[in-house]
């Protein structure tokens, strides 16, 4: 049986929650989702037509958002969907879409979606938008780094010429959303109701996504189980514009965090993964795949997680034919509930450790944020180091910098929703600046605001350039 292709339209000036809710509706009733954005622009105030599509594309629900060009009634000839929905608000007009779907037995549906308000977790609301960003904007650190707005506006518009490859630890992040029933009466548990299930693309996939919605041309290499959740991320990195090649590996399942979430609260993460480093033959078959992606490549980007996709040879052979290539390289490396070492990563032109991993990598906790970073970037080689602080922001660490003390931005987002993928956004965004020819402090400036956009909502959505753009405005 062939998939069932489902489609809507509209202008999507502004998105909000009854758009999730209905976008939603019309991805679950098929296997696929085209929206069609109709070109229509009452004044330049509006956002064009391009900018609907890449914020609608940056939430994740369709598998396609095209342009309606030519006409609605010559796009659905052309992709002679299943299904069409639309609002219930047009169930009593006249529907021009009825006749043409007749044509192949197509089916019109209205609907404004099955959820409610209050069935939804009010942070799933946020996915499409940063208007519920609380921005502090750092104008002495932008004055003191020539962080001037024409400048990095003109550093994102070059995102678009970057190849960029990104290797690493592929995660599929679940959010079960509850509802609170109360405390059980035989032992002291807290009891609650799974309502809404979501999933999103993490680790190292949601930072190729980053840079495919940025601009960029990306190619994703991992290794993932022989599982549902591999195909849920090769389908989702697809829908994203990202090449994604994923290994499969038999002793493994593709990483699973599971988080049960209540009114906006996480009650309790479970983890489904191995650990264990990849085989000798995955080794040498990401190595090959690897030295011919790499010769057209402008950008390398090791995401490790610690889950055994990065052993230190591949990591090391990858980092010699990047040098070779003359790719700007950045690195990673997460130690939450893992054990992880940023500084095995030698030579990088960025690397992002929290405080934390820094001082696990030097095995130090009593210097000063200024002498751990000097230190952490004498013993990885490497030209500058961004480390974040959480609420107290990033470090900007410049070996080449003249000035004693590092400087510091503040967190830009005052009222986080969700901090997880933070470091991923900051990550690859500042990868992206350096490569287009900006110094680390712009780099820094840039990546701070990607944080605060990710931090604005709940799930890994890939931040898009035009979001970007209007958020530093």
């Amino acid at each position: 049986m062939s998939d069932r292709h489902v489609f809507v339209s509209g202008n999507f000036f502004v998105l909000h929650p009854g758009h999730i809710r209905f976008l939603k509706f019309a991805s679950e009733i098929g296997d696929k989702l085209t929206i069609g954005v109709r070109p229509t622009r009452p004044t330049e105030r509006y956002p064009s037509v391009e900018e609907r599509i890449d914020a609608l594309k940056a939430i994740g629900i369709a598998t396609e958002v095209v342009s309606i060009s030519d006409g609605l009634d010559v796009m659905l000839r052309r992709l002679k969907p299943d299904v069409v929905v639309k609002g219930k608000e047009y169930e009593s007009s006249p529907n021009p879409e009825t006749s043409l779907l007749s044509e192949w037995g197509g089916e019109l549906i209205f609907s404004s979606g099955e959820s409610t308000y209050s069935g939804l977790d009010p942070n799933l609301e946020q996915l499409a938008t940063s208007q519920s960003l609380n921005l502090v904007r750092p104008a002495e650190f932008a004055r003191r780094r020539d962080c001037d707005l024409d400048s990095l506006l003109g550093l994102i518009d070059r995102f678009e010429k970057l190849r960029v490859i990104v290797l690493g630890d592929t995660i599929v992040d679940e959010y079960v959303s509850c509802d609170a029933l109360g405390m059980s009466r035989e032992d002291p548990t807290i009891v609650v109701s799974p309502r809404q299930t979501d999933r999103y693309v993490g680790g190292a996939g949601i930072v190729a996504a980053h840079a495919s919605s940025l601009g960029a041309s990306t190619s994703f290499f991992s290794i993932v189980g022989n599982d549902q959740a591999a195909d849920f991320v090769n389908q989702r990195l697809s829908a994203y514009g990202v090449f994604a090649r994923l290994l499969p590996d038999e002793s493994r399942p593709t990483t699973l965090k599971r988080r049960y979430r209540c009114e906006g609260k996480t009650l309790l993460r479970v983890s489904d993964l191995r650990q264990h480093e990849a085989s000798e033959a995955l080794q040498q078959q990401l190595h090959h795949e690897l030295s011919e992606s790499i010769k057209s490549a402008d950008v390398l980007i090791f995401s490790d997680f610690n889950y055994g996709c990065l052993p230190q040879r591949l990591v090391d052979q990858m980092t010699v034919l990047a040098k070779q290539r003359g790719c700007v390289l950045a690195a990673d490396s997460q130690s939450s509930s893992q054990l992880g070492d940023i500084s095995r990563f030698k030579g990088m032109h960025l690397i992002t450790p929290t405080e934390h991993e820094a001082r696990v990598a030097l095995k130090d906790q009593l210097s000063g944020l200024s002498t751990l970073g000097r230190q952490l970037l004498e013993r990885s080689n490497s030209h500058g180091a961004l480390i974040t602080l959480g609420a107290s922001g990033v470090l900007v660490v410049d070996r080449h910098d003249s000035v004693v003390e590092p400087d510091r931005i503040p967190a830009l987002n005052r009222a986080p929703s969700d901090v997880s993928g933070a470091g991923d956004s900051l990550l690859v965004t500042a990868a992206l600046t350096l490569a287009c020819g900006g110094s680390l402090h712009q780099a820094a400036y840039l990546g701070s605001f990607a944080a605060a956009i990710q931090t604005s909502r709940t799930g890994n959505i890939p931040i898009a350039r035009e979001e970007l753009k209007r958020v530093i405005h």
